[in-house]
């Protein structure tokens, strides 16, 4: 006697996450914009990826558009809006007011794609208190009670690296399970923790390198810098 199946869910990969993201912000402006329709070769172009590619990627959401007519943007905008996780916003804290903080905090961009932050948190009495974005800023020692207060399993760290680590041992040990790190340095967590790492610093380094090629000759064998 046979068994009836659930059919398993297809893993998407982190590469294909992100490109995912990048077509619901495109679906977003042009929802806002009053397009009921795209095309494949817009919605591609608009993101920075080839329609195959594009094709592919969408596939892990099941059937999306139809041949010749292109596909119905609040629908896709929906579908992957959901499939990312984003169509209910999601409670986040950031620690670390200072410049880069502040700037990310006061960012309107991330209330419009599902993210609200409940806490902004920093060490520095003289910014207790502050207002920014619409929050409070609360002292980093209420880290504890704003995660369970709202539920956050989010967090953005904008410490300074000395402090980092210990600032996110704090989050995950109060039930923060993906935190995106913008000090420079190398975050330790348990398993089941999500880190990502973002070096402003070392994007400009790979830009300056990449920037050099550009003016590298091969005579010979020899590499001729400019």
């Amino acid at each position: 006697m046979s068994e009836s199946r659930e059919p398993r869910a297809r893993v998407i990969p982190e590469a294909t996450v992100a490109r995912l993201a990048v077509y619901l912000r495109v679906l977003t402006g042009l929802a806002d914009a009053g397009r009921a329709s795209v095309s494949s070769g817009e919605l591609a172009s608009a993101a920075g990826v080839n329609p195959a590619g594009l094709r592919k990627d969408l596939s892990y959401l099941g059937p999306c558009g139809v041949r010749g007519v292109g596909y119905a943007v609040p629908a896709l905008r929906e579908r992957l809006a959901r499939a990312l996780g984003v169509e209910q916003s999601r409670s986040c804290v950031l620690v670390g007011m200072g410049n880069l903080g502040s700037a990310l905090a006061g960012y309107a961009g991330f209330g419009t794609r599902g993210f609200s932050f409940v806490g902004l948190l920093d060490a520095d009495p003289a910014r207790v208190g502050d207002v920014v974005g619409g929050t409070a800023v609360r002292p980093v020692d209420d880290l504890e009670q704003v995660v369970a207060e709202h539920g956050v399993t989010i967090a953005v760290v904008t410490t300074p690296a000395p402090v980092a680590q210990s600032v996110c041992d704090r989050l995950v040990d109060a039930g923060v399970r993906s935190i995106v790190n913008f000090a420079p340095v190398a975050l330790q967590v348990p398993a089941g923790v999500d880190v990502r790492q973002v070096d402003l610093s070392v994007e400009l380094q790979v830009l300056a390198f990449l920037d050099q090629q550009k003016g590298v000759q091969v005579v010979g064998e020899q590499v001729v810098l400019p």
